[in-house]
């Protein structure tokens, strides 16, 4: 089946994990093997403290129903009700706080790039120029080989599942306008700053297209809430997100046709029931975030969490069951 060619694997945005191979010439391009996300794993139900009885029994119930007890103070809830309208459910002591947001970073990343969903259908060429930034910055990698002609739709997937910079950075370097690549990106980033400010993100700047701060990119656990509770009002954004696996297939530069393998990097797709995505981040400065969504009983719950610890899935399915519980 010819070569396989290893992804690297670097931890300073997360572990993430890529597969390609590459086959013979003259098979025509077809998107494959589109695996769901596996939502019926592990499911969480809420503390029932509440059914003691006794007015002490009742008084501690209270005092335990008031917040989700969870380790970030980073966070925030919120109800997504009907589509655009939203409702505050609960908020961390540090909701507000605006801190490094890592890889959360390219849920605005992509919303920038479907404002144009007319060019879903639009080939990229991977340039040695995002490899070699890949491996500049330290970051993780959808193992994208130069050469290689994916559509704008298959890039979204490469960044959002493996959560590739490659990917974020030949979105940004193709959707920005400029004569130079630094041009292009610098663009990019100042739609992602307008996109921002039109959502009321009053909380978030950025200066990074995938999460590598130049020292000014960070977010608050409540805009983050909000932007991913915009995002998934996008079809193809909410459809991408909540894959635990993409396979697809690309033309490489020498006329031969490459396979890639994405696993997502959202580990709450496998163990929540009702889970629906969002992103994942991490970082040394970073800590852990996550922006995570579900749906259960027709409601649907999005939240966010920054500078947790590696049990941020745990927190998220804490905040998710106390918030399906009122």
């Amino acid at each position: 089946m010819g070569s396989h060619a290893r992804p690297n694997r670097i931890h300073r945005t997360g572990v993430r994990v890529a597969m390609v191979a590459l086959v013979g010439a003259a098979l025509p391009l077809t998107a494959g093997g589109l695996a769901e996300a596996a939502t019926p794993g592990a499911t969480h139900s809420a503390d029932d403290n509440g059914h003691k009885g006794g007015e002490a029994a009742g008084a501690q119930d209270a005092k335990d129903q008031a917040a989700p007890q969870i380790n970030a103070d980073h966070a925030f809830l919120l109800d997504a009700r009907d589509g655009s309208q939203e409702r505050e459910l609960w908020g961390g002591v540090k909701a507000d706080e605006s801190v490094s947001m890592a890889s959360t970073t390219k849920i605005m990343t992509a919303l920038v790039v479907l404002k144009h969903p007319e060019w879903l259908n639009r080939q990229i060429t991977v340039k040695q120029e995002y490899r070699d930034y890949v491996q500049k910055v330290g970051g993780s990698t959808a193992d994208l080989q130069t050469g290689d002609r994916l559509t704008v739709e298959q890039m979204l997937h490469a960044m959002l599942i493996p959560s590739g910079d490659d990917a974020a950075m030949a979105l940004a370097d193709n959707f920005g306008s400029g004569d130079t690549q630094d041009a292009r990106i610098a663009d990019f980033v100042n739609q992602m700053n307008v996109e921002a400010l039109q959502l009321g993100m009053t909380g978030t700047h950025f200066d990074s297209f995938d999460g590598i701060s130049q020292g000014n990119n960070h977010s608050t656990a409540r805009d983050l809430a909000k932007l991913g509770q915009r995002a998934m009002l996008q079809p193809v954004f909410a459809d991408v997100v909540k894959k635990t696996q993409f396979k697809t297939e690309a033309p490489a530069a020498n006329g031969h046709i490459r396979y890639y393998t994405w696993d997502n990097t959202n580990k709450l797709l496998s163990s929540y029931d009702g889970a629906l995505g969002i992103k994942t981040g991490s970082g040394p400065e970073s800590g852990y975030a996550l922006v995570f969504a579900a749906k259960r009983d027709n409601r649907t719950l999005v939240g966010a969490i920054l500078r947790d610890d590696q049990g941020r899935f745990d927190d998220a399915a804490k905040m998710l069951d106390w918030g399906f519980a009122h």
